[in-house]
């Protein structure tokens, strides 16, 4: 058993986003690329977006802290501190609108 605070690593990546020359930072919590499951908490500084890409499989994130936009195509989701959004299976991207941390998870 493995036990983690994702309060915690969310502030450990606020803290390293805020530094880094991408404005973002990511840390996987769970799993892999080898592992049908990985979980991974994401953080953008505000006006950070991840570009438009390909779901991997099926995929949720969970907004931490913050507040983003989650988009694909012309549908938009915002999303803030305690809400779930299904990624849906399309190109999509996602916009810190504040200073943000997001747990992804994907399962292949």
């Amino acid at each position: 058993m493995d036990k983690k605070s994702l309060t915690a690593v969310a502030r450990q990546q606020l803290k390293l986003a805020a530094t880094a020359s991408s404005g973002r930072s990511s840390m996987t919590v769970c799993g892999g690329h080898t592992h049908s499951l990985r979980q991974t908490v994401i953080a953008m500084t505000a006006g950070q977006t991840l570009a438009e890409h390909e779901n991997p499989g099926e995929a949720t994130l969970v907004v931490l802290s913050g507040v983003l936009v989650l988009i694909s195509g012309t549908n938009e989701w915002k999303g803030s501190a305690g809400d779930l959004i299904v990624i849906p299976n399309a190109r999509h991207s996602v916009k810190a609108i504040d200073d943000v941390a997001f747990l992804l998870t994907v399962a292949k």
